[in-house]
């Protein structure tokens, strides 16, 4: 399957329309728009589903499998915002906070776009290990942390930073809600196994299309919501909302194949580098750098890298692991 046909694959799929329908609700101004507890409830939905089968994944597989990909993940995770800060800031001569809060998002990880991802691979009926949610998860924390003491350490003006809010940070970054659900959900899936699966299957894997094509469908009017705040972050921002998601995701599919991972793991891999968090990082954030522009950090990767990745992104990463594995 070359590129052009991926995409069209993609961009046909049931989730990618239904964000699609969203993004045009939102654009001619409709209504719609979903309760917030019952986005809540999806949320939690997702997270716990999708943790709950890595979980009984990496009780199949064994953790002599699981710990070096891991390993390799959460480092490349921690190592992002390392060189998307002096981009952000001296490239794009953004003040060192909002480079900070920017490079921590495209760190951290979209739980939802991993999810469309893996659902793209099995529309195309490409095996991955289902174990690489263990990487969704030890990829979330460490780029908010290692954002949060950029943004303290630049924004420092006695020399000496203030890290009075920076326990609040790693209390969010660490047990949060997506980070809490989604490492609790892989825990109580690694302990009941396969035979725990059979049990939950029927709601955790049946109706999962269907509730990831709601999820979509809101998180659609959500992007669309921030079309107009384009004009606020400049062409340098919009370049690197698509960019540097390209350039990680190479780098991500490059690291599955170092350490063993299979032609859909090391797509999956791709994705979460490619990935900025929409969900934990303005969380945490918005508590430890209050100073930060949300406009420039939510729009980038809520408005710019999230469809990108949904709509392109995916089927290229995909692309790129197919010809490296060649």
């Amino acid at each position: 399957m070359e590129i052009p046909d991926a995409i069209r694959a993609n961009l046909l799929s049931p989730a990618v329309l239904f964000f699609a329908l969203g993004l045009v609700a939102a654009l001619v101004k409709s209504d719609l728009k979903f309760p917030e507890p019952l986005y809540v409830t999806l949320t939690i939905y997702l997270l716990v589903a999708i943790g709950f089968k890595g979980g009984v994944a990496i009780a199949e597989a064994g953790l002599a499998k699981v710990w070096l990909p891991a390993c390799a993940a959460m480092l490349l995770g921690a190592l992002i915002p390392l060189w998307t800060y002096p981009l952000l800031r001296f490239g794009g001569k953004l003040p060192a906070v909002d480079a900070a809060a920017i490079a921590a998002h495209y760190g951290s990880v979209s739980a939802v776009t991993f999810i469309a991802a893996t659902n793209y691979l099995k529309a195309v009926q490409q095996p991955f290990e289902n174990y690489a949610t263990a990487f969704l998860a030890v990829m979330e924390s460490p780029a908010i942390l290692v954002g949060v003491v950029l943004g303290k350490l630049a924004t420092s003006k006695s020399g000496a930073a203030d890290f009075t809010s920076l326990n609040a940070a790693m209390h969010e970054a660490l047990f949060g809600r997506s980070i809490f659900l989604l490492v609790g959900a892989l825990v109580v899936g690694a302990l009941c196994g396969k035979a725990g699966m059979e049990k939950v299957e029927p709601f955790f894997v049946t109706p999962f299309q269907g509730v990831l094509a709601l999820f979509l469908l809101e998180m659609g009017t959500v992007a669309g919501r921030r079309v107009e705040d384009l004009k606020k972050v400049g062409p340098f921002l919009l370049g690197f909302g698509i960019v540097m998601p390209l350039l990680h995701g190479c780098l991500g599919v490059w690291l599955g194949q170092l350490t063993g991972l299979t032609l859909g793991g090391a797509t999956l891999m791709g994705v979460l580098a490619a990935s900025a968090s929409y969900i934990a990082a303005p969380a945490a954030i918005r508590m430890s750098l209050p100073d930060a522009n949300p406009t420039l950090y939510l729009t980038s990767s809520l408005a710019i890298t999230f469809p990108f990745n949904i709509a392109l992104g995916i089927p290229v990463y995909f692309e790129v692991a197919r010809r490296l594995y060649s």
